[in-house]
């Protein structure tokens, strides 16, 4: 018997001003697929059915860039945070995140549906339309006052990640006894695939968890956060169009990071807000803390600060409320354009997490 009312575990972060593409309502009662059928054939029968969901948060770009390398419609139907309406065939073809509503879809521990391996997935990395999501970033400003500071953090990051994505079992227990926001089962299944995504790039290949900042995945999130994000200001949308990787990213403190090549730290206390609630999507931080590499690396006091409340990671790190973030690279790209002078100076997560769920038949 598969079990309702899923959790609320995922937030998005929109990206300010963005226009959302969304239909209210979908004809996808009782639509599954053979095994074999074509990602093509599964979208453009989905989308005629009005049965492709997205949360509108931040990430239906990949979506949009996927219908429309298929010829469809650049739009979606309005998905929550629970999976019930692809338990229930209300949405055929709905988009998860591999590390969190795909387990839910698939496991059977508290809050799963239990589905296993009756469902399938269109995998955006596998499409070509992947945008990169979690990176590390600060103001500009910041990084040029305390370049020492800046490098050390990100050092001292990602070795916590490194060893995050080596003992996955272990990381989920510390981010649980940080206050996890999900339960130990899933987040043991979280920690597992938020490996994958650190571990490998868009093409599946190998990487070194340091954070290097690749210009190649980089530049097809600009391309198509360029394409797809709409912005409410004239101006904003004008400066958008012009954008390159150079504004909004710098891999000068990255490679300080990684040939360790920086002194004495300007500033010993730091505060990082996260995307959304603890959880083993930022399970590297909570890591590095438990560990002592903040310590190591000459911090007196890390603050971890959750996400998810009324003040979003741009604005808080921004207005100077945090010194770091963690954003998706398409929150980053539109805070800029919007006048935000945000610099991204890691990416954690090489590859994307998002798929399209379907049932089999």
């Amino acid at each position: 018997m598969r079990r309702k009312g899923l959790i609320k575990l995922a937030a998005i972060g929109v990206a300010a001003g963005a226009t959302v593409f969304a239909v209210s309502c979908s004809k996808a009662k009782g639509i599954a697929w053979e095994k074999g059928t074509s990602s093509e054939t599964i979208v453009k029968e989905a989308a005629a059915s009005n049965a492709v969901g997205n949360w509108g948060l931040g990430n239906e770009y990949e979506i949009l860039a996927l219908l429309q390398k298929y010829g469809q419609e650049k739009k979606y139907v309005s998905q929550d945070f629970t999976m019930d309406s692809f338990d229930d065939g209300t949405i055929a073809l709905a988009s998860a995140m591999t590390y969190n509503e795909l387990g839910l879809v698939k496991n059977s521990y508290t809050g799963g549906l239990g589905y296993g391996d009756s469902v399938g997935v269109i995998d955006m990395n596998d499409e070509g339309v992947a945008m990169l999501e979690d990176n590390i970033f600060t103001t500009k400003a910041f990084a040029e006052a305390n370049p020492n500071t800046t490098a050390a953090f990100i050092e001292a990051s990602m070795k916590g990640w490194a060893y995050a994505c080596e003992h996955t079992v272990e990381a989920a227990q510390i981010v649980y006894e940080a206050g996890s926001s999900v339960s130990q089962d899933h987040q043991k299944y979280m920690a597992s695939e938020v490996a994958k995504l650190v571990t490998k790039d868009t093409s599946g290949n190998t990487v070194a968890v340091d954070g290097t900042l690749y210009d190649t995945a980089l530049t097809t999130t600009l391309t198509q956060a360029k394409k797809y994000i709409t912005l409410d200001d004239a101006a904003a949308q004008t400066k958008l169009s012009g954008m390159t990787l150079d504004s909004f990213r710098d891999s000068t403190y990255v490679e300080m990071a990684k040939s360790k090549t920086y002194g004495a730290l300007e500033k010993t206390s730091v505060s990082i807000q996260l995307k959304w609630l603890p959880q083993a999507q930022f399970m590297g931080y909570y890591v590095a803390k438990a560990k002592g590499y903040y310590t190591e690396a000459g911090f007196t006091n890390v603050n971890i600060v959750s996400g998810g409340g009324d003040l979003s990671e741009t604005t808080a790190v921004s207005n100077g409320s945090v010194d770091f973030g963690v954003t998706w690279v398409s929150n980053l790209i539109a805070a800029n354009a919007a006048g935000s002078s945000l610099l991204q100076i890691a990416q954690v997560y090489q590859r994307s997490g998002l798929v399209l769920v379907y049932k089999y038949k």
